[in-house]
């Protein structure tokens, strides 16, 4: 494998940064931690979305170069479910979907020439786009766009110029975010700790001896064949768009004192 380029930014710092790219000598992966929707915390010192992608990184370094999917999944998920709390007795504790630690990931398999992408992930191989969306986002980004300038007349704290103080409308559609979570692996899959929905895993099989491929986390609502190019349609995005609710719908926009939406992650390398 030969790495081309890559880029890791936080959408506010690069340390309280959700996404990762871990590359060694049989695996490239990007791990995008998913967003809190509550105040609960596995470790009290980072977000749920941070920890759990450090957890999924972590583990990808010490796995076999030679681990199938389904042996990936089953260890993935043991890796993280022993991180949840126990009870006096030793017995693990129920966790909620909204509780956990929750994250998606795409991998690429140097052994197994295969990419495996669990939850929401996308990739570019040989230009071809691949995606793996959550079911419910494009619905629930529609509501919230279509609510948005409402909001804005209700509520006169909620912009400052071309960035969000406070999303009242991300505010309306959260029920229904944390109510589609209950879903996650039964309708879709994550990594999260509990089994993995295999039938929401996208498993592509790399044919070409000589290919190019790009792995990114959904920070790139557009993503395109090189770093440059990514970031500056993600800057056009940023410029027109950056409530998010018109050229692209999502769940949330800019925030004041970010540098954009949401993290993101970029790797481009050959097989």
């Amino acid at each position: 494998m030969k790495i081309i380029e890559q880029q890791l930014r936080g959408k506010h710092s690069q340390e309280k940064c959700e996404d990762g790219i871990v590359v060694t000598p049989d695996f490239v992966a990007v791990i995008d931690g998913s967003t809190s929707k509550t105040r609960h915390r596995i470790n009290p010192d980072m977000e749920n979305g941070r920890y759990g992608m450090m957890l999924i990184a972590e583990f990808i370094r010490k796995v076999s170069p030679e681990v199938s999917l389904d042996e990936f999944c089953r260890g993935v998920t043991a890796h993280i479910f022993n991180k949840y709390p126990t009870d006096s007795q030793g017995s693990p504790t129920t966790i909620p979907p909204q509780d956990r630690l929750c994250a998606s990931a795409i991998v690429y398999s140097r052994h197994l020439h295969q990419i495996w992408m669990i939850g929401d992930c996308q990739c570019l191989i040989n230009g071809r786009l691949y995606e793996n969306h959550k079911p419910y986002e494009e619905q629930l980004a529609t509501v919230r766009a279509q609510v948005f300038e409402r909001c804005c007349h209700e509520h006169q704290d909620m912009i400052d110029g071309r960035t969000i103080v406070h999303d009242y409308a991300r505010d309306m559609i959260l029920p229904d975010l944390i109510e589609a979570m209950q879903n996650q692996n039964k309708t879709y899959a994550v990594i999260d700790g509990y089994p993995i929905f295999r039938d929401g895993i996208k498993k592509i099989e790399i044919e070409d001896a000589d290919c190019e491929v790009v792995q990114a986390s959904d920070g790139y609502p557009f993503l395109m064949p090189t770093l440059d190019e990514s970031e500056e349609a993600l800057r056009l995005q940023l410029t027109t768009d950056p409530f998010n609710i018109k050229t692209f719908k999502a769940t949330k926009g800019l925030m004041k004192g970010n540098c954009s939406f949401d993290d993101r992650a970029y790797i481009r390398f050959r097989c």
